[in-house]
């Protein structure tokens, strides 16, 4: 169990590191191990910037290297994610074969890297029980899912 937070700011109102992190730090009963917040600026005069918050139950990752929200190696994806991918070791190795490299053994980097692959076909790819969000910057985009049946929250 993880906690994920974020705020999308759509009309030049700076994101405020204090409210981030306190929604963050009122989910520190789902995630005692790590916590992490990101604000990222839109493009410039778009008047959109983007905050992810993470409080972490590290499960499957131990390291360090789980840590979240967590990058891409181009820092062009980001992600916040809670749950579990029970077929992740089966989607790591379809996208080894495609040229990915990994850094972690963690579930997480699979979303990335399956998003840079699938794009919104990802969640279909997935089995597990999650809710992630994904900043684009590409593609501007702010992509949010969560598993079909809704047992991770997401609001």
């Amino acid at each position: 169990m993880c906690g994920i937070a974020g705020i999308v700011s759509i009309n030049n109102n700076p994101i405020k590191e204090s409210a981030l992190r306190a929604m963050t730090d009122s989910l520190r009963h789902r995630g005692p191990d790590d916590s992490g917040i990101l604000i990222l600026p839109g493009p410039p005069h778009s008047g959109i910037s983007t905050g992810l918050g993470h409080r972490r139950l590290s499960i499957i990752d131990l390291s360090p290297l789980g840590h979240q929200p967590m990058s891409n190696e181009t820092k062009t994806l980001w992600i916040t994610f809670n749950g579990e991918i029970y077929n992740y070791l089966e989607l790591h190795s379809e996208l080894k074969t495609k040229g990915y490299i990994f850094r972690t053994t963690s579930d997480t980097e699979v979303l990335l890297h399956g998003y840079h692959a699938w794009g919104r076909e990802l969640p279909a790819k997935l089995t597990g029980m999650f809710a992630f969000a994904i900043a684009d910057r590409r593609r501007r985009e702010l992509f949010v899912a969560r598993d079909r049946f809704g047992e991770k929250p997401l609001f």
